[in-house]
C-alpha cells in the first residue's frame, strides 16, 4: 500500500506515514492480511473508525527507548521478557504517593487501568523518531519556562498546569496512554470525526475534507484540526494552537512542565491493522519548545466494554484550592 499526503508540506506527514508502515511490518505477523482488509464505509465515504477505543496496552512501554535497545531491534521474545517484566514489577509494587509523601493522596494499584489489564507487547519504546527513541531536548526558551513553571506554578491560579486546572490536558494529554481513563471514544457524522476523552469530558471534532484552517489569529488549546482518510489511514493535522506556558507533556513531568507554542504543528495518523486494532501516530513539530520534531507510535484495541463515566472536573478539584492556600501558609511562614 503506497500512502501520499500532498496536502501538508510544512510537517513531515509522510516521515509518519514511513514509521507508521514499518512498525506494522515489524511487530505483526501477517502484513498481506492488514493490507486486505477493509473496514466498512459509511453514507459520506468514510471508514467507519467509530466505537471505543484503548491505548491502556501501551502503559507498560515506557517512552524513551532502553540503553540496552539502543543500537538495534530486539527480537519478539526479548521484548516479550521485557514489557511482560516491566508490567509484573509494577502490579506487585507497593506505591507510597508523589514525592514520598507518604500515602497522602497516594492510590492503591486497583485503581489504575494498567492493574486489570495485560500489557501489548508492542515495541521496545513509544517514541519512534527521532531514530535514537529519544525525546529531543528543550530548546533554551523551553528549559526556561519548564524552569519558571517549577517555581513558581503556586504564585497563581493562572501559572498552574492547564490539565489541574481543568481546561485542558492537550493533544498530548488526550491521546497518549496514561494511568487511567484510557478509552476513547470515536464517533463519525457527515463530513466529521470526533473523539471523546474520558478526561476531563473533552470532545475533538475533527472536520473531515474541510478545507484551508482558521485565520492563524484564531488560536485554542487543541488546535484546529483537519483531517482527511488516506486509504484505511486517518491523517489528522492540528495547527493554530494557543500559546501554553504550564502543560503537560510527555518527558517533561510536573512540575517541570513543558511549554506549548503557538507556532506549534501536530499531524496524527490512524492506521487501521484490522478490526480491533489501529496503529496510532502522532508527531510534533514545535521548534520554540523542542529542538527538532519527535513522533511516538503505539496501538488503541477496540474496547467494547469499556464504559466512559463524567468526568466531574472542576466540581471535584479541590487540589486547586488546597495546592493555593498551601502555597500562601509557606509564604507567611518565610516572612516570619
Amino acid at each position: 500500500m503506497k500512502l501520499t499526503v500532498p496536502k501538508f508540506t510544512h510537517v513531515s506527514i509522510k516521515a509518519a506515514m514511513i514509521i507508521t508502515l514499518s512498525f506494522l511490518s515489524f511487530f505483526s505477523a501477517s502484513t498481506n492480511a492488514q493490507s486486505l482488509w477493509t473496514p466498512n464505509t459509511l453514507a459520506d465515504g468514510q471508514p467507519d473508525i467509530g466505537g471505543m477505543w484503548n491505548n491502556v496496552g501501551a502503559t507498560a512501554t515506557p517512552l524513551e527507548l532502553p540503553d540496552q535497545f539502543q543500537g538495534r531491534i530486539p527480537s519478539q521474545e526479548e521484548l516479550q521478557v521485557f514489557i511482560q517484566g516491566r508490567d509484573e514489577a509494577r502490579k506487585s509494587a507497593t506505591w507510597t504517593g508523589f514525592e514520598n509523601s507518604n500515602g497522602v493522596g497516594a492510590y492503591e494499584n486497583y485503581w489504575f487501568d494498567w492493574y486489570w489489564s495485560d500489557a501489548e507487547v508492542d515495541a521496545p519504546a513509544l517514541i519512534v523518531e527521532p531514530r535514537n527513541g529519544r525525546r529531543p531536548a528543550l530548546t533554551e526558551r523551553g528549559k526556561a519556562l519548564s524552569a519558571y513553571n517549577a517555581e513558581h506554578e503556586h504564585d497563581s491560579a493562572a501559572n498552574v498546569e492547564s490539565g489541574d486546572r481543568c481546561l485542558s490536558r492537550g493533544v498530548f494529554g488526550m491521546m497518549m496512554p496514561t494511568a487511567y481513563n484510557n478509552g476513547k471514544l470515536i464517533l463519525q457524522s457527515p463530513g466529521y470525526v470526533m473523539i471523546h476523552s474520558e478526561m476531563i469530558h473533552n470532545a475533538r471534532i475533527i472536520p473531515i475534507d474541510a478545507g484551508p484552517h482558521l485565520d492563524s489569529k484564531i488560536t485554542q488549546i487543541e488546535g484546529d484540526p483537519r483531517g482527511h482518510w488516506e486509504g484505511n489511514t486517518l491523517i489528522v493535522e492540528s495547527t493554530n494552537f494557543k500559546f501554553v506556558s504550564n502543560m503537560r507533556a510527555p518527558g517533561t513531568p510536573g512540575p517541570r512542565n513543558a511549554p506549548q507554542h503557538a507556532g506549534r504543528k501536530m499531524v496524527e495518523t490512524f492506521t487501521f491493522v484490522d478490526e480491533n486494532t489501529l496503529r496510532y501516530t502522532l508527531t510534533v513539530n514545535d521548534p520554540e519548545t523542542y529542538v527538532e520534531p519527535w513522533t511516538v507510535a503505539f496501538p488503541y484495541k477496540r474496547d467494547n466494554d469499556y464504559t466512559q463515566y463524567e468526568y466531574a472536573c472542576h466540581e471535584g478539584n479541590y487540589a486547586m484550592d488546597s495546592r493555593l492556600s498551601g502555597a500562601r501558609v509557606q509564604e507567611s511562614e518565610r516572612d516570619k
